[in-house]
């Protein structure tokens, strides 16, 4: 597995996971939302995954080829028949473009991280049933 450079990991902890949906929140890697435990509450799952398809390996792509890799991201996460939540990922204090992604309320973590490593993204930001997000590497490279 290639190695992740620190400032690049460190990006990724301080990204800002932006859930939509009919009540918006914001997932925090490391601090606990309550948004996001009376979520798994409500769907009576334990987990949850935030994942995105775009930029493989943090690699800007085109637009188009972002929108591609989503939708076909959607189609499959959407053939597991759990929830699917739209949303994005976005540093608060640099300048790369905002990430389109999708909360999936009830995807294990081994199946998440096999999801990342498919789409090539170097980590996915995991929640177990305490709902506290935390970056998980998915073991690209």
């Amino acid at each position: 597995m290639t190695a992740i450079a620190a400032e690049l990991l460190a990006a990724y902890r301080e990204t800002e996971y932006h859930v939509g949906g009919a009540s918006p929140f914001v997932l925090h890697i490391g601090r606990a939302s309550p948004a996001l435990l009376q979520l798994q509450a409500r769907l009576l799952v334990h987990c949850s995954a935030f994942l995105t398809a775009v930029n493989p390996r943090s690699q800007c792509c085109n637009a188009n080829v972002n929108a591609a890799r989503q939708r076909a991201l959607a189609a499959q996460l959407g053939a597991l028949g759990l929830p699917l939540i739209t949303g994005y990922g976005k540093h608060p204090g640099n300048d790369w473009p905002a990430e389109p992604s999708f909360l999936v309320p009830g995807l294990s973590l081994s199946k998440a991280q096999a999801v990342a490593r498919q789409w090539e993204q170097n980590a996915l930001v995991f929640c177990a049933a305490d709902a506290i997000p935390r970056l998980v590497l998915s073991g690209c490279g």
